[in-house]
């Protein structure tokens, strides 16, 4: 028997996402507007965030939930990791480091794959299945705002193991589907959908102090560069 988990995450997270999309850093970016520092700080933290997941996906892959979303063709570490040689060189695992709400999001993936690993298909449905439906839109704006060329630094965006973005959906869709829950399990699955949009509300918020700090100080050159000029 359908417990229609698929429907029932997209409805109960319908809030979570429109407040997702309108954290600043989010509109800047869809609105074509990504500066390039603060882009590769969200490479590095997707880092840190998929390096978990699929650490924990892996770890409890025999787990009934976790099974049935269980797809190796959505994993993004090493797509990260091209893009990360990119941004930083080939030592840039020696340049980055998590940030602190960052840190929260992988806490909290590590803390339910070992307590609770069913809650791990809330973060596999919030992460990948939007990376996946958005991922070539957004690379086109990447691409275009950072003048990037030859699908440089957007490897994060590319599912090569996936041919059929469409059916691959339905396949996922259907499996969540099928995963036997109780009323009570599907509620804490949505529930902890809603707390990874909250993690990752945090980490935008994060990068949009960030810019918000890069375009003041741009501002106070400018400012110095004409004081210059005409003292």
């Amino acid at each position: 028997m359908s417990t229609n988990l698929a429907q029932q995450l997209r409805e109960g997270t319908t809030k979570s996402h429109s407040m997702a999309e309108n954290v600043s850093f989010v509109k800047s970016f869809l609105g074509g507007v990504v500066d390039k520092n603060s882009y590769r700080k969200l490479v590095a933290n997707l880092y840190f965030v998929y390096e978990a997941i699929e650490e924990q996906i892996e770890h409890n892959k025999d787990n009934m939930g976790v099974s049935a979303v269980y797809f190796p063709e959505l994993y993004r570490k090493n797509s990260l990791i091209q893009d990360l040689q990119y941004y930083y060189g080939n030592d840039w695992l020696d340049k980055i480091k998590p940030s602190s709400a960052t840190q929260l999001y992988v806490d909290r993936i590590h803390k339910i794959g070992y307590s609770s690993p069913e809650l791990l298909i809330a973060h596999s449905y919030t992460r990948y299945i939007g990376d996946l439906s958005g991922g070539q839109i957004l690379k086109k704006i990447a691409k275009n705002a950072m003048q990037l060329s030859n699908g440089l630094g957007t490897s994060f965006y590319d599912f090569e193991l996936i041919n059929d973005e469409k059916k691959f959906k339905e396949l996922y869709r259907q499996s969540l589907n099928d995963i036997p829950l109780t009323k009570t399990q599907i509620e804490q699955i949505i529930a902890e959908a809603n707390i990874a949009f909250n993690l990752n509300m945090k980490i935008f918020q994060e990068l949009n102090s960030n810019l918000i700090k890069i375009m003041i100080m741009l501002l106070l050159s400018s400012i110095n560069n004409f004081r210059k000029k005409f003292s």
